[in-house]
Parts: C-alpha cells; structure tokens; sequence
C-alpha cells in the first residue's frame, strides 16, 4: 500500500475502532452521543474552521473545483431521481448517494493526507457543501410531497419559498459554514489572532479530529443494519466509488490536475453524511434504510477510501 495512504488511513481506523469499542463496551453510553455531537459540532469544529481561515486571503481560494465537483453530484443526484422516480424517497436516496461527511471523517482525514493546503480546498468546498445540497433535497422533497398531497387531495398549499429560504438560512446560520465565512472576513482585515485567543483555538481544532472519529466509531454501535443490507450496501456503492470517480472523470475531463483535484475525488468518496438521516425522517420514508447506509457506507470506507487514494496517488 502506497505509504502516504496507510499513514492518513490507519489513525482514522483506530480511532473509529477505539469508538467502537468502547460503545460496545457500555464505556459510552448511547444516551452521551447526542451530549458528545453536540460537543463536535458547536465547539471543536467551529474553533478548528475559524482558526484554519483566518489566514486565508479569498484571492488564495480557488472554485473551480468546488463548482466541478457539484456539477458531479448533482448529475448523480438527478440520474438516481431518473432511476428511481419522482419520489420523496428518491429524492432522500439520491442526497444519500451525493452527501458526504465531509466534517467528522473529511477534516481529519484531509489534514492527514494533504495537510493545511488540503483544508483549505476542503474548507472551500464545506462552505457550500450543505448550502447547495440539502437546498437542492429540500426543492425536490417540497415539490414531491406537495404533488403526492395534491393527488391525494389532502394538505393546504405549501409555502416553498418560505421553505427553500428557510434551507438556505440554515445552511449558513450553522456551525459549520458561519466559522468559515467569519474567519475569512477576518482575514481580510489583515489582522493577527492574539496568542491568548490562538492557542485556546489551536488545541480546541486539535482535538476535534480524535473527538469527531471516536464518535463516528460509538454511533456505529447504535445501527442495525438487518434487512436492509443489500439495498444499503447499493447505496454505498455509489456514494463511496460512483461518485468519486464521476469527480475524477468530470475533473480531467475540464484538465483539472494536482492537490484541488485529488481532494475533491477524496472528499466524493467519504462516507455518507448524517444530515441524510435528518431529511429521511423529517418526510418520514426511508428512515431504516438511509440509518443502515450511513454504517454500511462508513465501513466499507475503510477499504474504499483506500483504494480511492490509491488510485489519486497515480494522478501525479
């Protein structure tokens, strides 16, 4: 195996197995997770993306693979409602197949393999991931749910605007993008962080990495896979290898080459996102089957992570 691969790979496996182990172990109790998540999101990440931008000169960011690579997704995303149908559980499986955890496996993953370069790109891309995704699945759900009403002459007329406002609202009023946006704000005055805020910061993000993979592992403890499996296992599939290899595709296809490339490819091959699970049960329909993907995508990232940046590494 290529070396710079097992060395970012193998402490995203401990950790996961660490977390794991220690669900199973009754060491962290599944009524903690909500507490822990909560702990990730609203303090480690938030710290670890601010001080990450805030040297960051928007002239230093580059797009186009940003906007390539969601070119990718959503025409993976429109081929599943194709195949599928005009359904709300098209529409949940296709967001399954096309959003990735790019901030509890992305992050520390990325900082392993690619460094503070990598996060950047990354970074980049978070900054709209969820923006433009979830707004996508809320139009598509929104007009699914309002057409089955509308032919089963129940409900009042829905208010989609008020609802893809309130999506896109949400995707920048978040713990995720808002430290971004902040840092670079920043950035741009040409200011330095004082040490006394700096360091506080520094050990926050450095502890998000371990924090964020050890709960990704006690999570897995809570799913049951069950008959879902081969239906899970499809899902996966296209998210884990599907997808990246339409962004590699997609990518040198545009003569796309180099760090921006290989991360994006990279991030397409992450397991999928949690935020899936929140959209399956707020319409209520494929709620076991998008929670028994979630595991097998994240196991089986194991070893599809690792052929994808093998498979990068060629690139040059």
């Amino acid at each position: 195996m290529n070396t710079p691969v097992f060395s970012a790979l193998l402490p995203v496996v401990l950790l996961i197995a660490i977390g794991f182990i220690a669900g199973r172990a009754g060491w962290i109790r599944a009524e903690a997770i909500k507490d822990l998540s909560n702990l990730v999101f609203m303090v480690l990440t938030p710290a670890l993306l601010f001080r990450t931008m805030s040297t960051v000169h928007v002239e230093q960011l580059n797009f186009k693979p940003v906007a390539m690579y969601f070119v990718a997704a959503l025409m993976l995303f429109a081929g599943m409602l194709a195949w599928l149908g005009w359904s709300r559980r098209a529409a949940v499986l296709a967001l399954a197949a096309t959003f990735s955890n790019t901030v509890m496996i992305g992050i520390p993953l990325i900082g392993l393999a690619y460094g503070q370069p990598g996060l950047v790109t990354l970074f980049t891309l978070i900054s709209v991931h969820a923006l433009i995704l979830l707004t996508l699945a809320t139009i598509v759900l929104e007009m699914v749910a309002a057409r089955e009403e509308q032919a089963a002459g129940i409900g009042g007329q829905r208010h989609m605007a008020m609802t893809v406002l309130s999506a896109i609202k949400g995707g920048i009023i978040h713990p995720v993008p808002l430290p971004i946006i902040a840092g670079l704000l920043f950035a741009q005055t040409g200011l330095v962080v004082p040490d006394v805020i700096d360091k506080p910061l520094h050990l926050l993000g450095s502890a998000f990495g371990p924090v964020a993979l050890v709960l990704v592992g006690v999570t897995l403890t809570q799913v049951q896979v069950g008959p879902h499996l081969k239906s899970a296992l499809g899902i996966s599939l296209l998210k884990n290898l599907a997808l990246p290899c339409l962004v590699a595709a997609l990518g040198l296809a545009l003569g796309m080459s180099g760090l921006p490339l290989a991360v994006m490819i990279v991030t397409a091959s992450l397991p999928i996102g949690a935020n899936v699970f929140l959209f399956a049960q707020r319409y209520e329909v494929a709620q076991d089957l998008v929670t028994a993907s979630m595991a097998v995508s994240t196991v089986l990232g194991l070893a599809t992570i690792t052929l994808v940046m093998s498979l990068v590494g060629l690139l040059g």
